[in-house]
């Protein structure tokens, strides 16, 4: 078996796919990517079991067949080659493959491609089309505030909530919490279901550049994303998400309009001044003025300072989290922003003056920390 490809296509591609591969496998065969050719064409998959992500480009070849090949040794050799033809010859009785180059040649062992993992078939699936743009501002804007806790496995993906009324996806970590809705994009057959953060991380990194419509199919079990050449599978999170909504305070009475970079700059440089294990700072409203400050104790180390800003309601004194404030006002885009509070011990809500495009909805909530006096 022998093909010809071209050293920066077949780069390109497997880079794409290699960050479906962890750095240490229980499964010897999921160090390697999976190289499949079918009438000059060259598929190429790699495999967590949870995830499995395969792209495509054409070869020169002469017969059809699969070969499980190791993606480092290969990823580190490729990156050496400038821009050139590369002929791959397989010799199936010692089980090695040899590359040929304009320097010289490079032979690797392989496994047989059939000890491969395979990606899981989705049936009874329901579908939906949506561009690349929608899904990788929609990623953006929610997998910070994904939780890490192994103990709560539904807190660390995405939930999405498909409906005749939009698109709706949520993330929380019990600390944060952020609500991204699309009404322009309406699916007649509800669905949910939760997205793990390792899928999306790549996506988004691909997604950026792709600018075409992404076909995404789903059942109970899996979703699948499919667009260029490209396909990825994951398994989705089992269990129930939790209700989101009943911890969203619906009436804030306290509510403050400010420039978004301005308090941005400002929580950032407040924040330096802050301890180092809960990152507290100390935000004082009152009339037109916000006070932000930070210290901490052990070190004697403080800053303070003072922000004008439109503000509606009773003088306040509330805690937060410097470090979720900092990723919630960053993933804003708007010039000015609505903090928007109940009470000290209650949640802030963050939203966008506006939306930063029509038929949106994006909704922040941060919980308070309690301020030591």
């Amino acid at each position: 078996m022998k093909f010809i490809v071209s050293s920066s296509k077949l780069l390109k591609q497997i880079q794409t796919i290699s960050g479906v591969i962890n750095s240490s496998n229980t499964l010897p065969i999921l160090d390697n990517i999976l190289f499949e050719i079918s009438d000059n064409e060259l598929t190429i998959s790699a495999s967590d079991l949870e995830t499995t992500m395969s792209t495509s480009l054409k070869v020169e070849s002469d017969v059809n067949g699969s070969i499980a090949v190791p993606a480092k040794l290969l990823l580190d050799t490729l990156k050496t080659f400038p821009e050139q033809p590369l002929t791959f010859l397989i010799d199936n009785d010692k089980k090695s493959v040899e590359i040929s180059s304009d320097q010289g040649k490079y032979a690797l062992s392989f496994q047989n491609g059939s000890e491969f993992p395979k990606a899981p078939t989705i049936e009874a699936s329901s579908t939906a089309l949506i561009h690349s743009d929608i899904i990788a501002m929609g990623i953006n804007k929610t997998i910070f505030a994904t939780g890490n806790d192994d103990l709560r496995p539904v807190m660390s993906g995405v939930f999405c909530k498909f409906s005749d009324s939009g698109l709706t996806l949520v993330a929380t970590d019990a600390h944060k919490l952020v609500r991204y809705t699309r009404y322009d994009i309406k699916s007649e057959q509800n669905a949910e279901f939760i997205l793990p953060k390792k899928p999306l991380n790549i996506l988004k990194g691909i997604l950026a550049a792709a600018n075409e419509d992404v076909k995404i199919e789903y059942n109970e079990t899996n979703a699948k994303f499919n667009f260029g050449s490209i396909t990825l599978t994951c398994r989705l999170i089992d269990g129930k998400y939790p209700n989101y909504n009943a911890v969203i305070p619906q009436e804030n009475s306290n509510k403050l309009t400010i420039d978004r970079l301005s308090f941005l700059n400002s929580v950032k440089r407040v924040s330096i001044f802050s301890n180092k294990t809960t990152h507290q700072i100390r935000l004082k409203i009152a009339g037109n003025e916000m006070h932000i400050s930070a210290e901490d104790i052990d070190f004697s180390n403080k800053a303070d300072e003072r922000l004008s800003c439109q503000y509606e309601g009773s003088d306040i004194e509330i805690g937060f989290n410097s470090r979720f404030l900092l990723e919630m006002i960053s993933s804003l885009e708007t010039n000015q922003i609505h903090l928007e509070m109940s009470a000290p011990n209650r949640a802030g809500i963050l939203l966008p003056e506006g939306n930063s495009q029509d038929g949106e909805d994006i909704l922040m909530l941060v919980m308070p920390v309690m301020l030591n006096n």
